[in-house]
């Protein structure tokens, strides 16, 4: 199935050129499961072999993430009821949203920049930054300055590696992978943390 999805992405970008790559790359910055790992690499491969321009594959696929973000970002701003009556559609815990927008409005501008080089994370941040009302133009500064260097990494590594870019995908979901994993288990020590921090008469309280 994923090799399906694979094929459909790289025959998309063969058919449509830049407008393809702008669009899968629009869908990337929101909730829909397109990996830029399978969009971006194969671009390259076609600016090695002379269909596309390397910047050019660059910039766009960066507008594109850009674009997607700013439409989450206002999902996020301009509908906040909504969210919180269908939060799971978005992939959202109603019992942390108001927390994420406490953290967007203390750490936002480092978590947009962050988070463009973590999977999963990268497709939905934009929809709680706009929950928290973070600064638009940082919002589009932070979104543009790692999406850009996001891509240009893997518009990169496609070119160098050429007829061989797949191995990008296969190796990006190990990388995936291991920084999922280190992120359960830092919550995990975070959740650690909290309780171990609770006095004997609170854990008796509990057990009660």
């Amino acid at each position: 199935m994923i090799e399906i999805f694979f094929k459909l992405i790289t025959d998309f970008i063969s058919a449509v050129g830049y407008f393809g790559i702008f669009i899968l790359m629009t869908m990337e910055s929101m909730i829909f499961p397109v990996p830029s790992e399978a969009v971006l690499p194969f671009a390259g491969y076609l600016t090695n072999i002379g269909r596309f321009d390397f910047w050019l594959v660059v910039i766009v696929g960066t507008l594109g993430t850009i674009f997607g973000s700013l439409i989450s970002y206002y999902i996020g701003l301009g509908g906040e009821h909504l969210i919180r009556k269908y939060h799971k559609l978005f992939l959202l815990n109603e019992h942390h949203l108001d927390n994420t927008i406490k953290f967007f409005q203390k750490h936002g501008s480092k978590t947009i920049f962050i988070s463009r080089f973590i999977p999963v994370i990268r497709h939905l941040i934009s929809i709680p930054a706009g929950m928290g009302r973070m600064n638009i133009k940082k919002f589009i500064l932070y979104t543009f300055a790692g999406g850009f260097i996001w891509n240009f990494i893997l518009t990169y590594s496609g070119y160098k590696l050429a007829q061989n870019w797949t191995v990008i995908e296969k190796y990006s979901k190990i990388i995936d992978i291991i920084i999922i994993a280190i992120i359960i288990v830092f919550i995990a020590y975070i959740i650690y943390r909290r309780f171990s921090k609770k006095n004997p008469a609170e854990k008796q309280s509990n057990l009660q």
